[in-house]
């Protein structure tokens, strides 16, 4: 019961509390701050560029998804007496051993992995292509918001697939509280780490001047389409209860997005180094075939055995 109240609590502080208390705190600074607006500043929202946000995002979503269910059949096919079948949007296997519940926590710990090596892409330059910047930074965030969460759900649940993972390694409950915990507290730094890499895809400096300016472009930039690709996403997703198809895609995009959007104003001394050429085509080429992949190829089911 106390380990429920922790992670309870630690997860309403990071989900609720913590972007709460941030973006008041903006709120208050820019009621403070006389607006000052930059001459020549650029105010048309710039819909070629959220939309072409929000299909990559889609894109960035749906890949971290499929690398999760991927990563969850590859080490059970690798085991004897195990055959598992990958999906769309799921797994399955038949036979027994007891790895395949060690197994469980191999899909979570690849997206994590994933994300990571895209912020240590993003860190070294990620290249000149601020669309491909963009989609690494969706990648990052993808990876890292679709793992951290399952750790918490896996030190209050068993059944979970971080769940299983930690009762065949044996944890105590204190070991799996503060791993919870831990898992909780990496989710606002690598928000706000990305948030400023969003910032620098701004293509006029005006566009992150000031605090109500970075506010606005986080939220044309990120924000706005994050919330849109949700619906883009459930095509992928189904046939699934409508609560899984909802939930995962709502959670992983609500939790990180209000840190990002609630730090915004926080994040100064952002170069801006993007372009005016945003392009739809490519990305909502890839969002199309990959669609075509899920529900063609994957939905009927692949079996590695």
């Amino acid at each position: 019961m106390q380990q429920a109240v922790l992670v309870g609590i630690a997860t309403a502080l990071t989900v609720i509390a913590g972007p709460v208390l941030l973006g008041l705190a903006g709120w208050v600074h820019a009621r403070r701050t006389p607006a000052v607006v930059p001459c020549n500043s650029p105010t048309r929202w710039d819909w070629k560029l959220s939309s072409a946000s929000a299909l990559l995002y889609t894109l960035a979503f749906n890949l971290t998804f499929f690398i999760q269910e991927l990563f969850l059949v590859l080490p059970k096919a690798l085991v004897p007496g195990l055959r598992p079948t990958l999906f769309h949007n799921n797994h399955g296997w038949e036979g027994e051993n007891p790895l395949a519940s060690l197994f469980q926590g191999t899909g979570a710990s690849a997206t994590f992995v994933g994300g990571m090596a895209c912020m240590w892409w993003l860190r070294c330059g990620a290249g000149r292509s601020p669309m491909l910047r963009l989609f690494l930074v969706w990648m990052a965030y993808c990876g890292c918001l679709m793992a951290l969460p399952q750790v918490a759900v896996g030190a209050l649940s068993a059944g979970s697939d971080v769940g299983m993972a930690m009762e065949y390694l044996q944890l105590g409950v204190a070991t799996k509280t503060i791993v919870a915990v831990v898992a909780l507290a990496l989710i606002p730094p690598v928000a706000l780490w990305l948030g400023r890499r969003l910032l620098g895809l701004a293509d006029d400096p005006a566009r992150i001047a000031n605090a109500r300016a970075r506010s606005r472009f986080i939220f044309q930039l990120a924000t706005s389409p994050a919330l849109v690709a949700i619906a883009l996403i459930l095509p992928f997703r189904v046939p699934r209860d409508w609560i899984e198809v909802v939930m995962v895609p709502a959670v992983v995009t609500v939790i990180g997005i209000a840190w990002i959007q609630a730090g915004a104003w926080r994040m100064e001394g952002v170069q801006a180094a993007g372009s005016r050429n945003a392009s739809i085509a490519w990305p909502l080429l890839a969002v199309v075939l990959l669609l075509l992949v899920f529900q063609v190829v994957l939905r009927p089911g692949i079996h590695f055995y």
